[in-house]
């Protein structure tokens, strides 16, 4: 740990022992599972008194992540969008992470709305209902009537969670700076994901880009009466506070309702599926939370959205390349998969491209014989992040989070009818897919986007050239090497040497009976005058000789490359 961070290390200290002792013993608990130490089970509990042994390992973290706060939570919850780095069944466990957090006081609630919004409460709603109804982890929804009549819901920030956040945030940046250098974790790119997850809650804490995304999604969707996206009231909405329409109506997870209803939920999952087709592949900007708490059906089969606080964005290129894995997984197309994957994502440098693309194969392979109809798409987008994974690749986060809200979009579907295919569903849509992707007014936007990337390239250029001429001329041009993975024979050899040494020096000190000696005029063992400098280094160079060998035996490096 630097320097720099004994500053926030002291501030934050009472946090920091509370996370290590949570960690510590979920930890613990999961070292003597593995371990199988049967006397010392009863010995751990969770803060609901059971035996922590009795839990898988991927449950002991969610449960860590719950009983830490909402920092960790919302961390949980980022990362199960991320299987190609924590891998699958984590992924699915931390999908069940629930923020159990209390709801403020009703005092702290109207103190903070008056603050930000300037007015007393009273002057700003008809009416206000002190009595949340709902509580996560960053805020609380309450129902609200304006003047005007109109029925609302008012989000508001936790009390005192942008502090928390801030500090559990350090802590976090702290604790990924000392796992990057821990083998067992490095896999996992504890600094690549810290900052990513601090963008993401950094983003959820303000209300203020919630509020735009909802104003995006009305433009959006103005002249289509199938779509119900609520109405925002910027006068009411700061970055701690969101005033919104309250869409009326059933949400999707309330089946019971929906069959008392008689509505046909087969169609319901199909406009569904369509409408979230036309964001992701015709406007480039989707609801990223399709589960079916935040879909309503209102009257006339019009179907509602809420909760925009996590949204996904996507660009012509990004969508080219999005479509092309789709495309992979879903016509079985090994080569197109294996080419995507390569070229969208971060790999290895030793990455056995061979491997990967027979792994490929035997994946495509596996749904060949399946009718797209009756394709999971699910299993097969997590069989795919599974070889990823596998070979230590790393997709970008906007890919991660497409295929996750397909993933959870095809649950939705199929909860609501068992024969729906979201694999079938896109192979309907590919030729349009196809056809817009060659349509005249995209190819332009591609071609003046190159011509732009041409024009500054050839600008900058001759500035560029020059300047190495410069260099060149005036005798500083220097060509910097990466000698990656060099570090460890480097040192093996030095090592080698250093022992070879010692053990010479060693043997001549001995043969020469260079003093301080040992049994000197007496005999022991048929040792005489024995040179103690020259037993020590004999010793000394005998364990670094064996750590030597032990090293390359567990590298398995010894007789191949």
């Amino acid at each position: 740990m630097r320097i720099t961070s004994i500053p926030q290390l002291y501030r934050n200290v009472n946090r920091w022992s509370e996370i290590i002792s949570v960690l510590y013993r979920y930890g613990l608990s999961d070292w003597i599972q593995r371990n199988q130490i049967d006397f010392a089970k009863g010995f751990l509990k969770d803060r609901d008194g059971d035996f922590l042994a009795r839990y898988t390992r991927e449950a002991r973290i969610r449960m860590a992540c719950e009983e830490l706060g909402p920092t960790f939570i919302k961390l949980g919850q980022i990362l199960s969008t991320r299987p190609d780095i924590v891998g699958v069944d984590l992924a699915e466990e931390l999908k069940r992470l629930q923020a159990d957090v209390p709801a403020d006081s009703p005092d702290k609630v109207r103190a903070l709305i008056e603050a930000e919004l300037g007015q007393p409460i009273e002057q700003l709603f008809s009416t206000f209902e002190d009595k949340a109804l709902a509580s996560a982890s960053i805020g609380q929804v309450h129902l609200a009537r304006l003047f005007t009549g109109e029925k609302v819901v008012v989000k508001v920030q936790h009390h005192g969670i942008e502090k928390i956040v801030h500090e559990d945030l350090e802590i976090l940046t702290g604790l990924a700076a000392l796992a990057e250098n821990v083998p067992e974790f490095r896999d996992y790119h504890p600094k690549a994901t810290v900052a990513e997850f601090q963008r993401a809650l950094r983003r959820e804490l303000d209300f203020g880009r919630e509020e735009r995304n909802i104003q995006q999604f009305e433009v959006s969707f103005e002249d289509n009466d199938t779509v119900r996206i609520p109405t925002v009231y910027p006068d009411l909405c700061t970055p701690r506070v969101l005033t919104m329409e309250y869409i009326e109506g059933i949400k999707l997870s309330n089946q019971k309702l929906l069959l008392a209803e008689g509505i046909d939920r087969s169609e319901v999952a199909r406009r569904g599926a369509e409408l979230y087709m036309h964001m992701i592949f015709e406007t480039g900007f989707y609801h990223a939370d399709p589960h079916p708490g935040n879909i309503i059906l209102l009257r006339g089969d019009v179907i509602g959205l809420i909760d925009f606080g996590m949204v996904g964005r996507i660009d012509d290129r990004l969508r080219e390349d999005i479509e092309d894995l789709l495309m992979g997984i879903t016509s079985r197309d090994a080569e197109l998969l294996t080419a995507t994957i390569m070229r969208i994502s971060s790999t290895p440098p030793d990455l056995d491209e061979r491997a990967l693309r027979r792994d490929a194969n035997d994946y495509v392979a596996d749904y060949a014989n399946q009718q797209l109809e009756g394709l999971n798409f699910a299993d097969a987008v997590n069989e795919m992040f599974k070889i990823v994974r596998n070979y230590k690749i790393q997709l970008p986060p906007q890919v991660t989070m497409l295929l996750k809200t397909m993933m959870m979009l095809d649950g939705t579907g199929r909860m609501l009818n068992p024969q729906f295919s979201l694999g079938e569903l896109f192979r309907k849509h590919r030729r349009r897919i196809m056809m817009k992707r060659f349509s005249p007014a995209r190819r332009l936007r591609k071609l003046w986007r190159m011509y732009g990337e041409l024009e500054r390239l050839a600008e900058q250029m001759p500035r560029r050239i020059s300047e190495i001429m410069e260099l060149v001329r005036v005798g500083k041009f220097d060509i910097h090497l990466d000698h990656r993975r060099l570090e460890p024979s480097v040192n093996r050899m030095v090592l080698g040497i250093i022992t070879a040494a010692l053990f010479m020096g060693s043997s001549q000190m001995l043969s020469n009976d260079v003093p301080p000696l040992l049994f000197k005029n007496e005999t022991w063992l048929q040792m005489k005058d024995l040179s103690i400098p020259g037993s020590l280094g004999l010793v000394i160079s005998a364990a670094l000789g064996a750590r030597l060998v032990i090293a390359i035996n567990r590298s398995g490096r010894l007789d191949r490359e």
